[in-house]
This record gives structure tokens, C-alpha cells and sequence, in this order.
């Protein structure tokens, strides 16, 4: 049977070998030297060898020597250990994976990641984004700590937390009749104008704008494309806020208001499963700082 090597047993030797003095160690190591002495003889004991000569000087016995520089290593690689694992759980290190919709990666990340990285300089992050299905199918794959997206299909074993809203809108050219017209718009003066679908369209199953996607012929999933047609004026297409390229000059957003269509946008997690350290950490202050700009404003985004 081996014998169990307490840490503590193991510290005071190599600092009374170290030192060559047992009032010494006593003294760094804030005990008194019986204290010391006795630590020494219970790890001799338990060893069933001599570590120190017997004697008024402090000798190591050929044992001893053997067992030194295993005992240092031992120490070290035990101190590594405990440092990390309290920086783990202070979330001063670790590596935390989500997954969200790009529309939130380009346009609320970015300043709140810049927050986060300064305040947990040694925490890793890895961002994967993706469709609102693949990143609800990277969750439940265990794939990514969490994920930022809107929740398409239900699923018992994902938790939803919403933390926002995002309004649908008409998106077009800027010289386009409907841009002309100016403020919100009604689903029924879309009827007329040949409407591009993308990923998002399907936000106006079940409204009266439905039979809209019904009557179009053109289905672009792939938002570099979308944009390009609709820079060509191909047609209109209707896309949530954030997914809308706030810096393009040739586009406009025109908000939706009958029927008035927003998708929710939230934190999905695994249910009963626990996050590191480090992704709760950035779990939390991602849900308090986008919960804080929804409750800022009227609308989130300023509509």
C-alpha cells in the first residue's frame, strides 16, 4: 500500500533540507521547530526510511538526498496546480466557446467582448457564428459553453433567457419608391415590389405579411449575396435591425409596423449543465450588459 504524502509534511523537510536549519525553517515557515520536527518524523515513518542523519547538525541521509528534488518537483508541480485552479475560479484564466448569429457578432459583441477582455486579459475566447439553427445545433452538441441567438425550434433540453428585442424591417435601395415614401411601413404596400428571402423571412410565418413569402420567387441565404442584390435592386427584402449593414450608403431599413414583427434575441444554455468558471463569468456579463440596453432605451435599437 502506498503511503499518503501530505503537502504540508513534504514543504517543512525540503525547507529544513534547504536550509540546513530546523529553527530556521521554523522561523520562515511561521512554526515552532517541535512542530516542524515532529511533521519530519510522521513523513519518515510513513516512508519507512531515514531522510536526516541522526545528530545536532541537520544532514540528509543518502535517502534523503534521493528524495529531495522529487519532493521539489512534487511542490512545484502541486503549487502550479493550486495556482491555476484558484485563477480558474477568481476567472482570472480560462477558455470559454460560444456560438451566436452574426448580426450580434458584428454589431453588440464587439464593444462588450473589448470590455470583458480588458477586465479578464488571460480568459480565451473562441466565437463561432452561424444561422440561428446551427448555432442552437452547436449548443445541444455540446460544441460551444453557450450561445447568443434567437430560439427557432423548441427544445426541452436548451434554456432560453431573452435579454432583447430586434424589430423586422423593410430593407432596400435608397432611391427605391418605398425608401421615398418615408417612415414605417404597412405589410400590403410590399405587394407590389418582388421580395428577396433570406434566413430571417420566415419571422413573418403566421402574420397577415405571410402570403408575401409566398409570392416570391428568390431565396438568398448568404448575407454578402443578399446585400449585393439588393445594391443591384433586384428587389426588397425584410431582415431584423441588427442584421441590417448600418454602414452601407446604398441600403436603407424601413421599419415594418403592420403587423410589427420582432424577434427575440436571448442567452441559450444546456439545462443542468454547469459552465466553467470563466463562461459564467462572461455568461453574466453579457445577460446584465444587453439586458441594461434594452432597458435604457424605448427600443433597443432606437426605432
Amino acid at each position: 500500500m502506498l503511503p499518503e504524502l501530505k503537502i504540508t509534511q513534504l514543504r517543512y523537510f525540503v525547507l529544513v533540507a534547504t536550509l540546513k536549519s530546523f529553527h530556521g525553517a521554523a522561523r520562515q515557515a511561521c512554526r515552532t521547530q517541535p512542530a516542524l520536527s515532529l511533521a519530519v518524523r510522521e513523513l519518515e515513518q510513513k516512508l519507512g526510511l531515514a531522510l536526516l542523519e541522526k545528530g545536532a547538525r541537520v544532514e540528509l541521509t543518502p535517502f534523503g538526498e534521493h528524495c529531495l528534488p522529487l519532493f521539489q518537483d512534487l511542490l512545484a508541480h502541486h503549487d502550479r496546480i493550486a495556482h491555476e485552479l484558484t485563477q480558474m475560479a477568481r476567472h482570472e484564466i480560462g477558455q470559454v466557446s460560444i456560438a451566436t448569429v452574426p448580426s450580434v457578432a458584428s454589431r453588440l459583441l464587439p464593444h462588450l467582448l473589448a470590455r470583458f477582455v480588458g477586465e479578464h486579459p488571460k480568459v480565451q475566447i473562441s466565437i463561432q457564428d452561424g444561422n440561428a439553427d446551427s448555432v442552437q445545433q452547436l449548443l445541444a452538441q455540446g460544441k460551444v459553453d453557450f450561445a447568443i441567438s434567437s430560439l427557432w425550434m423548441p427544445d426541452e433540453s436548451i434554456d432560453f433567457q431573452p435579454v432583447l428585442s430586434d424589430q423586422v424591417g423593410v430593407v432596400c435601395r435608397r432611391d427605391h419608391p418605398l425608401a421615398a415614401a418615408g417612415g414605417a411601413l404597412h405589410w400590403s404596400s410590399l405587394q407590389s415590389w418582388p421580395l428577396v428571402r433570406n434566413g430571417t423571412s420566415r419571422l413573418l410565418e403566421g402574420t397577415e405579411a405571410a402570403g408575401l413569402l409566398d409570392s416570391s420567387l428568390l431565396f438568398v441565404s448568404n448575407m454578402i449575396s443578399l446585400i449585393a442584390m439588393l445594391e443591384e435592386g433586384i428587389g426588397i427584402t425584410t431582415l431584423p435591425y441588427l442584421a441590417f449593414p448600418a454602414a452601407n450608403e446604398q441600403l436603407v431599413f424601413l421599419p415594418l409596423s403592420q403587423p410589427k414583427v420582432e424577434r427575440q434575441i436571448g442567452i441559450l444554455c444546456r439545462k443542468g449543465r454547469s459552465l466553467s468558471p470563466a463562461a459564467g463569468q462572461l455568461m453574466g456579463f453579457l445577460h446584465e450588459n444587453l439586458r441594461s440596453r434594452e432597458q435604457a432605451n424605448a427600443h433597443p435599437l432606437g426605432l
